[in-house]
């Protein structure tokens, strides 16, 4: 007996497309979520009497633009009307804060060209030749499937692909030398590349080629009402063409019988059986923690073993008595302190914090300022970021939140960058009424991710593309989904893989059925939303379902 045709652990932006694919193709499909709050690192959560949300992950995306693979995904489970985007300032979704410069990132190839020659006129032709090369890379990503492993396979990407086959696995710090920039147009290039958390030496040219045409080719967007809205209409999805998502139930085993998946073990002993398993859960604690070494060949143990987990991030929350939109545009900051973009990351991986950090801000209100939940009128929030080493902020024990030494790291890394912040926003001290943070801790508390990353394994030129863990499993039934698999991460990596795993286990092109128009759910059986419609209310379901155990 199977209780589930599909079971899927983990709530993430790849967990809950691949579940609302399923289950629109008439697969019975199970979520399961050990947090309270289905989303994974796209949740909101509210403070100070719920007068103010705040995005964990959900900052900006983008290919939301007709012809994008965000719009396509949603489009196929019948939520683009559903689901609106609002564009960030087109004349910069980016800002970028240098001593001596702050470079406006425009949502246009020919305008990002044409800002750079104007910043660094005497580079002129280095940047022709530097950008020319990741657009080109960008648009082949946009058409090129990755080749397989045969000789005709990758003659035909060559063809179909020749700057990504030629230069694309570069590292990124390789095409800079070879164009003669100097250190300053180098870090405004990679001013944003905390969005995948990794330096240039460490990147390749694909990834960052398709980075930068991610957003200059369609510009920056954020869901109006929040974040929360996205997994909240995929949790609709789910529900209502029969499946189920169920919260504060945690995987403690995924079962194998006979060298398959058949099912799952929480952590209160029940046991619910399906003959498909889908782990959008952490990599390293899906096959070492979940299947356990015993049952996957030494070289799997031995390969996920070598993976590198992303630098983490600590992040500070505020909820401010003024409205930011007098102060800042509709745009993200990134504020550096100097130059030295590979240094910052050499401190991290040295397990250093230097006295003056990157910083990324971002507000929720000035992108989306008609969200009631956001804040009270006339009152914004902002989030500030920054990488920090992995490993720091581990006290020892569960009770990391009284440890002393941990609460005074959290406390002065979370003054320094309310002080960066600060150059930013003139007295923003004055205008703080609500403050916290959150440190690694408490990212893998919420999201059981090894070491506390956001981002899965580290983006790396070596761990990109094919390097990545496809769909599959050695395990037969086993499927995996999310950050750390071949559509890498980000937003739309993560729901691009849950419509990628989803054609592989119904075994037709998903992918290219809703990127042609194809809709699979219906919208008919979509729940009606009204005014008081609230996604954090609908990311919180309840679990009627017949709880039982089995020997």
């Amino acid at each position: 007996m199977t209780d589930w045709d599909a079971i899927v652990i983990g709530s993430g932006l790849g967990g809950l497309t691949c579940a609302a694919y399923l289950t629109a193709a008439g697969k019975r499909t199970l979520v399961l979520e050990q947090n309270q709050v289905a989303g994974g690192c796209s949740q909101v959560f509210r403070r100070k009497g719920n007068r103010y949300e705040f995005d964990v992950g959900m900052h900006y995306i983008g290919e939301c633009h007709p012809g994008g693979r965000m719009t396509a995904a949603l489009r196929g489970l019948g939520l683009e009307d559903r689901i609106e985007f609002r564009p960030l300032d087109r004349d910069g979704h980016s800002t970028l804060v240098f001593p001596g410069l702050t470079f406006r990132v425009p949502s246009d190839w020919d305008t990002y060209l044409a800002r750079l020659i104007e910043a660094f006129p005497d580079q002129r032709r280095g940047l022709r030749l530097c950008i020319g090369i990741l657009r080109r890379i960008g648009a082949e990503l946009r058409t090129a499937e990755l080749p397989k492993r045969s000789v005709r396979s990758l003659l035909r990407f060559a063809r179909k692909a020749p700057t990504l086959a030629t230069v694309g696995q570069l590292p990124l710090n390789r095409l800079f030398a070879f164009c003669r920039l100097s250190p300053l147009a180098r870090a405004v290039i990679v001013g944003e590349s905390g969005d995948y958390g990794a330096p240039p030496s460490r990147t390749s040219v694909a990834l960052h080629g398709g980075f930068l045409d991610h957003y200059l080719t369609g510009g920056a967007w954020y869901p109006r009402g929040g974040g929360q809205v996205v997994p909240a209409h995929l949790i609709d999805v789910i529900q209502s063409h029969g499946g189920r998502v169920r919260t504060k139930a945690r995987v403690t085993r995924i079962l194998i019988e006979n060298g398959a998946a058949v099912g799952v073990q929480l952590d209160d002993d029940e046991t619910i059986m399906a003959p498909i398993v889908v782990s959008g859960a952490d990599l390293k604690r899906t096959y070492l923690d979940l299947v356990g070494r015993e049952h996957l060949s030494p070289a799997t143990v031995a390969r996920v073993e070598r993976y590198r987990m992303a630098l983490p991030l600590f992040s500070v929350y505020l909820g401010l008595d003024i409205d930011l939109a007098d102060r800042m545009p509709n745009s993200t900051y990134w504020c550096y302190p100097d130059t030295d973009v590979e240094g910052a990351y050499r401190a991290a991986y040295e397990g250093r914090i230097p006295d003056e950090m990157p910083i990324f801000l971002t507000s929720a209100t000035t992108k989306d300022p008609g969200n009631p939940h956001a804040a009270p009128p006339g009152h914004s929030t902002l989030e500030v970021m920054c990488l920090v080493p992995q490993g720091v902020f581990w006290p020892g024990g569960d009770a990391y939140s009284r440890d002393p030494e941990y609460l005074a790291l959290k406390e002065s890394l979370t003054e320094r960058l309310i002080d960066r912040a600060g150059t930013v926003i003139p007295d923003l001290r004055r205008h703080i009424v609500w403050q916290e943070a959150s440190s690694p801790v408490t990212h893998e508390r919420f999201t059981l991710s090894s070491l506390g990353s956001c981002y899965g394994i580290e983006m790396a030129a070596d761990q990109i593309g094919p390097r990545r863990p496809g769909p599959r499993t050695e395990v037969p039934g086993l499927w995996l989904t999310g950050a750390s698999t071949v559509w890498g991460n980000g937003i739309v990596g993560a729901v691009s893989s849950g419509l990628g795993v989803a054609g592989a286990i119904l075994r037709r092109p998903l992918s290219a059925e809703v990127k042609a128009g194809a809709v699979i759910a219906d919208p008919g059986k979509l729940t009606p939303i009204g005014p008081d419609w609230d996604p954090l209310a609908v990311s919180k379901p309840s679990s009627p379902l017949r709880r039982r155990a089995r020997a």
